[in-house]
């Protein structure tokens, strides 16, 4: 990777500032940053692009993807998700062990790495999957080397509840890295369906999703995870905050990096509503569920006051005809990676989040919550993921400018008012104007980090 960058004359926003400049990009580092006023020299052999009137922001670190390989890649897999997440701004991505197989072993862990290194255009690192049996296949985990431990305290997925409380309470005493949480209370699901079932048989309304895995599962279950992460002194992650009740187990008293108990929302909870399924079903079917208006609103709040850290998406797609089906044969969860940012931008746009605070919670945080090493900001040395982004470039999504494999968005019909130019994946220019160049693949992440 010899090509060199000089990017000038763009808006750069980093670190809570936002101010004109430019990158020079060098063996796949960021060598030079420098503002306006002092633009230096063009270095021999750079290509020079001139970014005048974009934002060039780090590239965003998404840290809950489901990309469905190996064995589920009818729906998706390495390298067409990961295509999408780069023409999103998405340089880096760390994803879900609840594939075929599931990743319940150090072996099958790395053959997914392998995997990546073949196929992703983004950089990677996938989550050690724990079950109610694998505590010896856990403790070997790498925190150099992994992203974390995924426990799903919630059926979400397949067959990887953890619902043993010894296994539970050793996973939380001795994992060797960060623990990320699914945070739903599995009887309390259980019961408020058979309740429903009684009502309505099989044919469950899908509004009435956020009823079954509702506010009290959420809390029940979250409340438990943050009981025994203080116990036990764990440095825990709980995933896709869904409701305001939660809230109020996050701390905004201490800087980030100081954190041991850390919170991320998916754009889903931030945009979408409970009146939204109405219009579009299960197509807005997640776990844990989409909720109140008034949920979605506290959950903007959190975000902005810090008791919220991290924007993600969990990404995960299902194909058209299996979403079109009955509640309980219909699955949950749906394609983001590719539309994130410019959401995010959306509500940028309407006044409710700063620019600075987007890439703070999208590329920053996911970068020193989960200790990323030289990644996520824009600094000298740190490695060349970058994404220019247009702030006044209106398109609407539709299903040819769709590239998940499974060919639907959420947000199909929705007008952005911001698209993404150029993406810089390890100082390689993987997307430029809806153009990719795959000749680069995406690295393994690596990681700086104490328990």
């Amino acid at each position: 990777m010899n090509k060199s960058y000089y990017i000038k004359n763009a808006i750069i926003v980093n670190e809570g500032m936002v101010f004109g400049g430019g990158v020079y990009i060098n063996d796949g580092l960021i060598k030079m940053v420098f503002m306006s006023g002092d633009q230096p020299a063009v270095p021999n052999g750079a290509e020079v692009i001139d970014a005048y009137g974009l934002h060039l922001i780090p590239g965003l670190i998404d840290d809950q993807v489901h990309f469905r390989d190996p064995g589920l890649t009818h729906k998706a897999d390495l390298y067409t998700e990961s295509k999408a997440a780069v023409a999103g701004g998405i340089t880096s991505f760390m994803e879900m062990p609840n594939t075929r197989p599931q990743t319940l072993t150090q072996e099958l862990l790395e053959e997914k790495y392998k995997l990546g290194s073949e196929k992703s255009l983004a950089n990677f690192s996938f989550y050690m999957g724990a079950s109610n049996d694998n505590l010896d296949e856990i403790l070997k985990t790498d925190p150099a080397r992994v992203c974390g431990i995924k426990v799903f305290m919630g059926a979400s997925t397949g067959n990887m509840l953890v619902d043993d409380p010894v296994t539970l309470q050793n996973i939380f005493e001795k994992a060797p890295t960060l623990v990320a949480v699914h945070c739903e209370d599995e009887p309390t699901i259980q019961e408020n369906t058979k309740i429903l079932k009684e009502r309505f048989g099989e044919d469950i309304p899908i509004e009435y999703h956020p009823l079954i895995r509702s506010e009290e599962a959420c809390f029940k279950s979250s409340s438990f995870a943050v009981e025994l992460a203080k116990k036990y002194d764990t440095r825990l992650h709980v995933l896709h905050l869904s409701t305001a009740r939660e809230l109020g187990l996050f701390d905004n008293s201490i800087p980030l990096g100081e954190k041991k108990i850390t919170a991320e929302v998916c754009v889903h909870h931030l945009w979408f509503h409970d009146g939204d399924y109405e219009r579009l079903g299960n197509f807005i079917k997640w776990n844990p569920a989409i909720k109140s208006m008034e949920d979605r609103d506290e959950l903007l709040k959190g975000l902005l006051d810090n008791r919220i850290d991290v924007v993600a998406t969990d990404h995960a797609p299902h194909t058209i005809e299996e979403k079109e089906n009955t509640y309980f044969k219909a699955p949950s969860g749906g394609p983001l990676v590719q539309h994130s940012l410019s959401a995010m931008l959306e509500l940028f746009k309407r006044g409710v989040i700063s620019l600075e605070k987007v890439v703070e919670k999208m590329c920053h945080a996911p970068a020193v919550c989960f200790g990323v090493k030289n990644r996520g900001f824009i600094r000298e040395g740190y490695a060349a993921d970058l994404a220019l982004v247009d702030l006044n470039d209106p398109w609407t999504v539709e299903k040819d400018n769709i590239l998940y494999k499974c060919g639907w968005s959420p947000f199909e019909g929705q007008q952005f008012h911001s698209a993404v130019t150029h993406t810089f994946v390890n100082g390689h220019l993987t997307y430029k104007m809806g153009v990719f160049d795959e000749s680069v693949k995406g690295k393994r992440l690596l990681f700086d980090r104490h328990k």
